[in-house]
């Protein structure tokens, strides 16, 4: 690390229509040194570092010292901007796949900053990028240049923005939640990549994240905001030691403890035996049809009452397409049985019949909420259809108790997805599910995108809903401290095939394979020896 100070900014406060969402904010990155700025969301943490350089809409209002090495950022024309911009500072955005052109190659997108900045096309601009694609360790860099975006893992996408990020040798390297949503053992790799490659090129980087296990593996300094101010600044080792914020203490305290109450392990609710997963490749003209590809590869597996059987893995292992063929929701072969009865061979109506009783939370609730209905009707459209019988004074009577269940005002009836934050859009998504009183639901990754201290009571609730409801879930995650929180047993993907089950603690603490072992020292738990 250097004393040399790349970025500084001395009391900036930004204001939106003179309402202020960072106040008096006071920071220096320095040549070689990561410092993590940290926060819920809502903090000001992307907008403080996006309105330091400039990149926020005419209406801010910005104020405060903003200097980048010996440039005073305030005072710089456009022009002086988008040579910046790009060129001394390279930017790593949360979500690649909407940071990328859908229609543009990875060869032309990573040109099209070479050509800006150094005046490079053509084969010197294909040959620079190839080489940007290998320094991010990209195999087969030569053939994903013609790629694009939607051909790529969300790994990929994301080294492939790293490249764009470093193409004109910036000083200062800004990462905003560069490896949310991505699996345990993606994000360690992506961050020792740009650790790496902060000290080859002698690079300072502002590396923002709510999470603060990777804080304290891969950042050396610290800056805590909440509510626009900061709290709490310093070395990593003291503030995770001897923090001195009560809400620094707070986030260091928001991992999800406890474990699942035990169950009795009697008659299964729902099991599978040799249940796999083909899906048809294309055929090309005049060549025989490529075989089938097997994306789950025959498998047993069970389900007990009350039971929460985790499932694990990296992306592409298989966790959502095994999910959503146990739902009949995805074509499948084998068997599948739920509480005595046949689901594979249930069609039409009695089928419809058994869905009611499973049920499905996504990923994403703000993808999988209409935004154009009110809570009141996402939450009773399943139940107005599976129970035509009720009258509307009985449907907004069990809408009102599903709400407060799930810790949710009734008021918020009337209001619309958009005016929630992530945590309170889950538990809407929740309660659509539980308000027809299933019997097993299926949990995909419902916590990979929330802070900690909103898994943390998410996964509270959901615990308290499976004891009072005597709930079965299905629990899909690349969290293994959440999942340690949640799950009774725990079934091992890779590659579509199961590499490792049992009970979740033996696992998680004594695991068999080398690609257990791999994901549990990536989160951070480190198995027994």
């Amino acid at each position: 690390m250097s004393d040399e100070t790349l970025l500084r900014l001395e009391d900036l406060t930004i204001a939106f229509d003179d309402a202020p969402v960072v106040e008096g904010l006071s920071l220096e990155v320095r040549r070689g040194e990561t410092l993590a700025l940290v926060g819920e969301s809502g903090s000001g943490k992307s907008v403080s570092a996006l309105g330091a350089l400039g990149l926020l809409p005419p209406g801010a209002q910005v104020s405060g010292t903003r200097r980048l090495g010996d440039t005073d950022l305030a005072r710089l024309s456009t022009r002086d901007w988008r040579a910046l911009r790009g060129g001394r500072v390279g930017f790593v955005f949360q979500e690649p796949m909407t940071s990328l052109n859908p229609l543009h190659t990875v060869a032309r997108q990573i040109g099209e900053t070479l050509r800006l900045h150094q005046g490079l096309r053509g084969a010197a601009a294909r040959r620079r990028s190839r080489e940007l694609l290998e320094q991010v360790q990209l195999p087969r860099a030569e053939e994903l240049l013609d790629a694009w975006p939607h051909q790529l893992s969300g790994g990929q996408r994301q080294r492939v923005m790293i490249a764009m990020a470093i193409a004109n040798h910036p000083r200062l390297l800004i990462a905003d939640e560069p490896t949310t949503a991505l699996d345990v053992t993606v994000q360690q790799e992506i961050l020792a990549l740009l650790a790496e490659l902060r000290d080859t090129h002698g690079m300072g980087m502002l590396f923002i994240t709510h999470d603060l296990n990777l804080v304290r593996r891969h950042a050396d300094r610290v800056c805590v905001m909440r509510h626009g101010q900061v709290q709490e600044t310093g070395p990593v080792s003291r503030v995770f030691e001897r923090p001195e914020s009560a809400y620094t203490r707070e986030l260091l305290a928001a991992d999800p403890t406890g474990r699942p109450e035990p169950v009795a392990h009697g008659a299964p609710l729902l099991s599978a035996r040799g249940l796999g997963i083909r899906f048809q490749r294309p055929k090309k003209l005049f060549s025989r049809r490529p075989p089938a590809f097997e994306a789950v590869k025959p498998l047993d597996l069970s389900v007990a009452p009350g039971e929460t059987l985790g499932i694990v893995g990296e992306s592409g292992s298989g966790k959502t397409t095994l999910a959503l063929a146990l739902l009949r929701l995805q074509q499948s072969h084998g068997e599948i049985e739920f509480d005595g009865e046949r689901l594979d061979t249930l069609h039409g109506d009695a089928l419809r019949r058994q869905r009611r009783r499973l049920q499905v939370v996504f990923q994403d609730p703000y993808g999988s909420l209409s935004p154009r209905m009110p809570v009141a009707d996402i939450v009773s459209e399943g139940l107005r259809f599976h129970h035509p019988e009720l009258d509307d004074a009985e449907v907004d009577r069990r809408v009102r108790d599903t709400l407060r269940e799930v810790d949710l005002p009734e008021a918020c009836g009337a209001r619309y997805p958009h005016e929630f934050s992530g945590g309170q859009r889950q538990r809407i998504a929740v309660a659509r599910a539980v308000i027809l009183e299933p019997s097993l639901l299926v949990l995909d990754e419902p916590t990979s995108a929330l802070d900690r201290t909103v898994q943390k009571q998410l996964v509270t609730l959901l615990r308290e809903l499976q004891r009072k409801r005597g709930l079965s879930y299905l629990f899909i995650s690349h969290d293994l401290a959440v999942v340690r929180a949640m799950a009774h047993r725990l079934l091992v993907l890779k590659d579509g095939e199961v590499v490792e089950q049992g009970d979740c603690e033996s696992v998680l603490t004594h695991p068999s394979t080398d690609y257990t072992r791999a994901l549990v020292e990536a989160a951070g738990l480190f198995p027994a020896a």
